[in-house]
């Protein structure tokens, strides 16, 4: 996604980033009307290579956006409760370097899922390595090989994008439409598209697919055939709408559509740097691409601890995993937003895809030391016997009494410390807020 805007939000900064992002494709596509066929005609200052990374870049203001969070999968850390006198699990340089969400279709809940490799009752599907954005970047003409290995280089950074574009005519609508293959997009999609496989289907299939809003300015209906004005002339077919998670942009198409389209090749770059100084991350990426790179910092400038509390009682043992964390809070930690739940189970292992051992040892779906689990380890719903930190409805109900015990019911400074508790990095905090926020908004 690049960076998750799951839905609009009252920061004036979403408006300004949005029109930005429209505003360097079109410069970097030479500023011409499709019409012109001008795309053709890129003049810069670097010539475009392939890549293996990147996305859209802007001006070199902060953005304030609602986003999603990174962590390691399958070697995450967690437990640690203040209240038990614990330490945190795991190190945080552990936990960067992405989640995962359901790529193989939607859960029988119609929420975050995965399959949890001892308890097949739960509905799941195959993962997608989710990365969110931190930072967007570009360069006149494109950007090189060599620039994408500079900012690989860059201390924090755990991926780069690279990911064509250009503003074309799509049924007589300007849109700004970006293209890359769809194994190196999808990661960096919001969650409820990364798990649509009817999405990359049609996408894989060449179809656009295009932001709700896009769609809606330009009169297309999935399965429709609407004409294109690009660097040649083409029709192309509208493969429904989607969320794509950054401002300004209206479309995406595949890589190899793209081309055929004749979008800008590396027009800009996408960098995930989840436990980077944003301020400074922006200076280097700058530097790493010469004075006339254009960036901007995608991360939220702060998070909200204001997450909804699903009160409902639990309606007997959960079939996905979206309805584990939400009964776990429910009965478990009353007052306690289920999204809390849900955004750690996905740092952590990508709902149960990634259960370790960790390097520090942590286990499970919710990442447990053993000896926290020791602690803090229950049956849940109805389990008998030892509690089993490998089933999911031992370890999420867990999870949630450890996080009751730490004060998260009090929200606010209350919940931050308790998330700290689970893993002891302010980074790991605000990234958990964040894809809670990021759930509550798209479930």
């Amino acid at each position: 996604m690049i960076r998750r805007q799951s839905l609009p939000t009252a920061a004036g900064g979403l408006a300004a980033a949005g029109a930005a992002v429209a505003a360097t494709v079109a410069v970097l596509s030479g500023g011409h009307t499709a019409a012109d066929g001008a795309l053709t005609a890129l003049s810069g200052t670097k010539a475009a290579g392939p890549a293996s990374a990147g996305t859209v870049s802007v001006s070199t203001v902060s953005v304030s956006t609602a986003s999603v969070s990174t962590a390691s999968a399958g070697t995450g850390a967690s437990g640690g409760a203040a209240a038990a006198g614990g330490t945190a699990e795991g190190t945080a340089a552990e936990a960067l370097n992405g989640r995962m969400v359901p790529a193989g279709g939607e859960s029988a809940g119609g929420g975050p899922a995965g399959t949890a490799p001892t308890e097949p009752g739960l509905a799941g599907a195959s993962t997608t390595h989710l990365l969110v954005p931190d930072v967007i970047a570009s360069v006149p003409g494109g950007l090189t090989q060599a620039d994408l290995g500079r900012l690989k280089k860059l201390g924090g950074v755990r991926a780069v994008l690279a990911i064509d574009g250009a503003r074309i005519t799509v049924n007589g609508v300007r849109l700004t439409v970006l293209a890359a293959p769809a194994a190196a997009l999808r990661p960096w999609t919001p969650p409820t598209t990364a798990s649509n496989q009817r999405v990359w289907s049609a996408f894989q299939a060449g179809d656009l697919i295009a932001s709700a809003q896009a769609a809606t300015a330009a009169h297309l209906v999935s399965g429709g055939k609407y004409p294109v004005a690009a660097a040649v002339s083409a029709r192309i077919t509208d493969g429904g709408a989607a969320l794509l998670g950054v401002a300004g942009v209206d479309g995406v198409v595949s890589q190899a559509e793209g081309r055929k389209l004749g979008l800008v090749r590396n027009v800009a770059v996408l960098v995930n740097a989840p436990a980077a100084d944003m301020t400074k991350l922006i200076g280097q990426v700058k530097a790493a691409l010469g004075a006339s790179a254009r960036v901007v910092g995608l991360a939220p400038a702060s998070v909200s601890t204001r997450l909804p509390v699903d009160a409902a009682p639990p309606t007997g043992r959960p079939a996905s995993y979206l309805q584990l964390f939400q009964e776990s809070a429910a009965a478990y930690c009353p007052g306690l937003s289920w999204t809390v739940l849900a955004a750690i189970g996905q740092i952590e292992s990508a709902d149960g895809q990634n259960i370790g051992p960790s390097t520090a040892g942590a286990l499970g779906p919710m990442q447990f030391l053993p000896s926290t689990w020791a602690t803090w380890g229950i049956d849940g719903f109805g389990d008998t016997g030892a509690p089993d930190i490998m089933n999911p409805f031992d370890a999420v109900p867990s999870a949630a009494r450890l996080l009751c015990a730490d004060g998260a019911t009090s929200g606010g400074a209350g919940l931050r410390q308790a998330i700290f508790d689970y893993n002891h990095a302010t980074w790991y905090v605000n990234e958990v807020l964040a894809l809670a926020a990021e759930y509550a908004r798209e479930y």
